[in-house]
């Protein structure tokens, strides 16, 4: 099971944006145009998006500046620390948008802590929507990408996640539900029971809305 962080993880959504709105402000750019670009995307890919005539290198180095700060307000999303302690380490991994030092200050705040596979902007070359996140976080955990569930909230991520052959599981509340390309919506991980077998993890929902015409997970 892959993981993105913000949104999915921790309730780190409103204090996103409250920040890129700010920058924003500062720029004279449109806050509601940047945040929207921002969801599952890297701050390097934000920023060149929305502002390629600034300094891209340093824009970058402030935000994530500011959001290492503000990182200790961060808490987690409903279920997340009860679902992720019921996996074995070995069954599930971390593949974010944000730094390392965001996610590890974020986790860290939230009560879940860093897992031994953690994939973070600082670690590819290539951002969500491309596949390349998820890709090596499957080769670390040593599963191949058919056998990976990936729980996401944006748009972005799901369709790196789709692009790297992965189910996708979508966790309500960053966008409308339509918006994601998932086989299952749930409203929070505290939906979801993982229950164990021999040679397999089976996924258990409870109060999931499943989008019209899509399969059983």
């Amino acid at each position: 099971m892959l993981f993105d962080m913000d949104g999915v993880l921790v309730d780190s959504i409103p204090q996103i944006e409250q920040s890129l709105r700010h920058w924003a402000s500062k720029h004279n750019l449109d806050a509601d145009h940047v945040v929207e670009l921002s969801h599952g995307r890297r701050d390097q890919d934000v920023v060149q998006l929305a502002a390629p005539f600034l300094d891209v290198e340093e824009e970058v180095r402030l935000i994530q500046e500011h959001d290492v700060s503000e990182a200790a307000k961060i808490c987690a999303k409903r279920g997340a620390v009860e679902f992720v302690n019921s996996l074995p380490s070995n069954a599930w991994a971390v593949v974010t948008s944000g730094s390392r030092a965001v996610a590890e200050a974020r986790l860290r705040a939230a009560g879940i802590g860093t897992p031994p596979v953690l994939v973070s902007a600082d670690d590819i070359s290539v951002g969500k929507p491309d596949p390349e996140g998820y890709l090596s976080a499957a080769r670390q955990v040593g599963v191949s990408p058919a056998n990976c569930v990936v729980f996401e909230d944006a748009p972005a991520g799901a369709a790196a996640a789709r692009v790297a052959g992965m189910q996708v599981v979508g966790v309500a509340g960053t966008v409308s539900n339509e918006c994601l390309d998932c086989d299952h919506v749930v409203s929070g991980l505290n939906n979801v029971t993982a229950v164990y077998t021999e040679s397999a993890i089976s996924l258990h929902f409870t109060g999931t809305c499943l989008l019209p015409g899509d399969p059983e997970l």
